[in-house]
């Protein structure tokens, strides 16, 4: 054995990086987080390579997303998509969804339409090749620190849905919510909506703390549930309806997020 060892060290450390992965979790989560940054960064090269003829295009988000949709398979993830009736529409809408960690990236490929872009913190545009993939697929990129900046974005926006036909994504949390539940939602999607007069599609995305958390280093296979809720209308409202637009999607979705969590519970028992 102490032979083996020495004459084959490459060997011995493949076995040593098996075992350990198999019988330390945090090592295990450490794999998988890495692996996920490094797939981002690799396939995002080929998107960029297949993305430059045409330059930065709404039409290259299916290129971006296509880099994602393998890895629910590597990482054992099943992903459950309830309601897909509600975004069998051709109009411009806003898709509003709960932010829980990087891994929504992939999870909402799985429902992302076509011309649909998501509205990003601008320092993604700044993860290397992953940020050029993201301009080149006409990420819409905000600085949450320039609210006036941000507002005027947001109204660009808002006046080109309709003349170039595409919808927007955003995650009116602002920021990723470990907690179990939804953090209050900013105005910002919902202004949008109402300047555009398009509907909002709210998408629920079940808790992944039975299969992931980065507290206790835990990446396991798991089950997701992707509740998509019937669309909001916005017509004839106007900036004073945004707050009480607000909370009544806000609520909806904290119900279905509630409902669809028993779900995975029961399914995990």
């Amino acid at each position: 054995m102490e032979l083996l060892l020495l004459h084959y060290p490459l060997t011995s450390l493949f076995i040593a990086f098996l075992v350990l992965y198999q019988v330390n979790p945090a090592f295990r989560y450490f794999c998988k987080k890495t692996f996920y940054k490094l797939w981002l960064s690799t396939l995002s090269i080929l998107v960029i390579i297949i993305s430059i003829p045409r330059g930065r295009n709404v039409e290259n988000i299916k290129f971006l997303r296509m880099s994602f949709l393998p890895l629910k398979y590597i990482f054992g993830l099943k992903i459950v998509v309830k309601g897909k009736e509600n975004l069998r529409t051709k109009k411009p809408f806003v898709l509003v969804l709960n932010h829980q960690t990087s891994l929504d990236f992939m999870v909402m490929t799985e429902i992302l339409p076509s011309r649909c872009v998501p509205i990003a913190k601008k320092e993604i545009l700044y993860m290397g090749t992953f940020g050029l993939a993201c301009w080149l697929s006409g990420l819409i990129f905000i600085d949450r620190k320039k609210s006036e900046e941000s507002i005027t974005t947001l109204t660009e926006v808002a006046q080109s849905l309709h003349k170039e036909n595409f919808c927007v994504l955003i995650f009116p949390e602002g920021t990723r919510n470990h907690g179990g539940s939804m953090l209050p939602f900013k105005h910002g999607a919902f202004q949008l909506a109402v300047k555009a007069q398009v509907p909002i599609i709210p998408v629920v995305i079940s808790s992944y703390r039975d299969f992931y958390n980065p507290k206790e280093k835990r990446f396991t296979p798991g089950k997701s549930i992707i509740q998509i809720l019937p669309e909001v209308e916005t017509l004839g409202l106007g900036p004073d309806d945004v707050p009480k637009l607000t909370k009544q999607v806000r609520d909806s979705m904290l119900t279905a997020y509630q409902v669809i969590g028993g779900m995975t519970n029961a399914a995990s028992h």
